[in-house]
């Protein structure tokens, strides 16, 4: 019965950490129009030369066994360079002066 529960433990800390929803067909050297004939059009832009961030909330309506129910809400950012994804993922962009402008802030 313990290992029962460290299992089903183990799955729910494990599925959180996977990304979901309208970012889960996103991957690495898709163009711009390719993500957002994925995941639509962004919340938020960012561009610095040769870099763009597009910003996605990704809302989400849950379930919580304790709370019953809820609104839930993920920032994910795609940082492209020359129309191509070089890094995607939940988190925020911040924009910095260097030589590569954007840098994804994961989400805790």
């Amino acid at each position: 019965m313990k290992n029962l529960i460290v299992a089903l433990l183990s799955m729910l800390v494990l599925s959180s950490c996977v990304i979901t929803g309208k970012m889960s067909g996103i991957r690495e050297g898709m163009t711009k129009e390719q993500v957002i004939s994925i995941a639509g059009n962004p919340d938020g832009y960012q561009r610095s030369g040769d870099y763009e961030a597009l910003l996605y909330i990704d809302r989400r309506h849950s379930w919580s066994l304790f709370g019953g129910p809820y609104r839930d809400a993920v920032d994910y950012s795609v940082i492209l360079r020359d129309d191509q994804v070089m890094e995607f993922g939940p988190g925020r962009t911040h924009e910095r002066q260097a030589e590569v402008p954007f840098v994804r802030i994961p989400a805790r």
